[in-house]
């Protein structure tokens, strides 16, 4: 029995991959086919900022909602036809004020041009991810993944039409996205039959307010996570005009491009925690075991991937247009703040079993603040790099304190020594790259090898969760030889 729930995260694990593989993986080709597609450095800069400040807005629109649906809709006591009704009267109400906005918005400079595809975008979007997450309540996962590469080829097919077909530039940028939202959400309104749990007549106000109290929280707690992960682009944008002959829209550009590659470990990340969310709510016993025995080897798979990426961050780039190779140095440590990133959720996930969303909340807010001040400082002492260091330090700061806070709740041994260790070879890494030593590429490789070495034992763990589910019985087998073959090697 102990093991059937640790399959189940296996099982979903690989659903979820296959939904959102696809996805991420149109995020790694898509970045080096924009660099082609846009003519100028600055519209890529402008794109990415636009889609920036959509993010920014949604967690207002549906005032959090998108938490509480696959929570609540997870508890075998509720009315599903309440869930998903208070979910879509919620995102309209907050719509409804966000055009009350529109003399603001229409007016603030980096988004006039292009405000009424920002407001397409950002309903679109919160729609989607309403049907997303209530099919993902109803453990509908199947149908979550194909929704994942019907979405993705859409999506695809929007940019290659609106980008190379029209040349719409920013505009077609955020067009091919809402075209691929808005073809994903009525695929699953119909392929679900969502429509059934429309119910206006039989409204549950109290489970409506239980729905808010939850939600209302992670509204400043996704703003705070906005913060850390993109205000460096307007940082930046505004901050580093004329440094080294470039604009404020094409450092902008630069440093979108630095998150090319930490994508794959937030692509991990993501998976993993949509996997994981449904286990962590709906499985009760031993659960401080299970949670320690996952992170154990869910950071080991981080920790070996971010040294990989740090290793090959300069070969790598080089696939993109060669006026954007110097993003490389933004590379190391936007993959420190990713590898951080995927553990803040892995925590937040106890914070959303026991409803503790203000927690949640507190200690995003932390990171945020401490990322705007170090985001002027360190832009101002090393360039537009520092930005990637506050981005990193401010992430480290949220898991320190929700590693400390949530055990009031559950016990995590998530082995600090190691963790400690682990940081500590990923950050000479990192400065090996930076400092361009001679050599560099033979140390960086030496780095990755030995944190490789380090974590084999909790990769292996992974690793045998996912083998039988990709390959079957041939799985089982080799998951049974390696074991004979290196049993003490794993048990490092």
């Amino acid at each position: 029995m102990a093991q059937d729930k640790y399959s189940k995260l296996a099982s979903n694990a690989m659903l979820f991959t296959i939904s959102n593989f696809s996805s991420k993986l149109l995020s790694l080709m898509v970045h080096p086919f924009l660099t082609y597609a846009m003519s100028e450095m600055a519209d890529l800069g402008i794109s990415k900022l636009l889609s920036q400040c959509a993010n920014l807005i949604i967690p207002f629109v549906s005032l959090g909602m998108s938490n509480a649906i696959i929570r609540f809709g997870l508890d075998k006591g509720n009315d599903k036809k309440q869930v998903f009704t208070n979910g879509l009267l919620t995102i309209l109400l907050g719509y409804g004020m966000l055009l009350l906005c529109w003399p603001v918005v229409s007016r603030v400079s980096t988004v006039a041009d292009y405000a009424v595809f920002l407001y397409v975008y950002v309903l679109t979007s919160c729609m989607r991810t309403l049907c997303t997450q209530f099919v993902r309540s109803r453990q509908l996962n199947k149908l979550v993944a194909i929704d994942g590469i019907l979405c993705t080829f859409l999506t695809l097919v929007g940019y290659v039409v609106f980008l190379l077909g029209f040349d719409m530039g920013a505009e077609g940028y955020l067009l091919a996205i809402i075209c691929g939202d808005v073809l994903s959400a009525l695929f699953l309104f119909t392929k679900a039959q969502l429509w059934q749990y429309l119910d206006f007549g039989h409204l549950n106000g109290k489970l409506w307010k239980e729905m808010l109290r939850f939600s209302l929280p992670m509204i400043p707690a996704q703003i705070s996570f906005w913060i850390i992960n993109a205000s460096d682009l307007f940082f930046v944008k505004y901050m580093c005009e004329g440094q080294g002959g470039r604009t404020g829209d094409e450092w902008s550009a630069l440093l979108s491009t630095g998150y090319f590659l930490p994508t794959i470990l937030n692509t991990l990340g993501l998976i993993f925690y949509e996997a994981w969310q449904l286990s962590a709510v709906t499985e009760e016993a031993e659960r401080e075991k299970f949670f320690s025995n996952i992170f154990r080897a869910y950071s080991s798979v981080l920790f070996c991937c971010a040294a990989g990426i740090i290793w090959l961050a300069r070969p790598a780039l080089h696939i993109m247009k060669a006026n954007y190779y110097a993003a490389w140095q933004f590379v190391p440590f936007l993959t420190l703040a990713a590898t951080f990133t995927c553990f803040n959720q892995f925590f937040n996930s106890i914070y959303v079993v026991y409803r503790r969303s203000t927690s949640s909340m507190f200690t995003m807010m932390a990171g945020a603040a401490a990322n705007c001040v170090m985001n002027y400082l360190f832009i101002l002492w090393w360039g537009p790099v520092g930005a990637t260091y506050a981005s990193f330090l401010g992430l480290l700061l949220v898991f320190v304190l929700r590693a400390a806070d949530t055990r009031s709740l559950l016990v995590v041994d998530f082995k600090p020594r190691r963790v400690a260790l682990n940081l500590a070879l990923l950050v000479a890494e990192a400065f090996v790259l930076l400092a361009e030593v001679p050599l560099w590429f033979l140390w960086t490789g030496l780095f990755t090898a030995g944190i490789i070495v380090l974590n084999l034992a909790g990769v292996w763990q992974m690793a045998r969760l996912l083998l039988p589910k990709l390959l079957g019985r041939r799985g089982r087998a080799l998951v049974g030889w390696v074991e004979r073959h290196f049993a003490r090697l794993l048990q490092l």
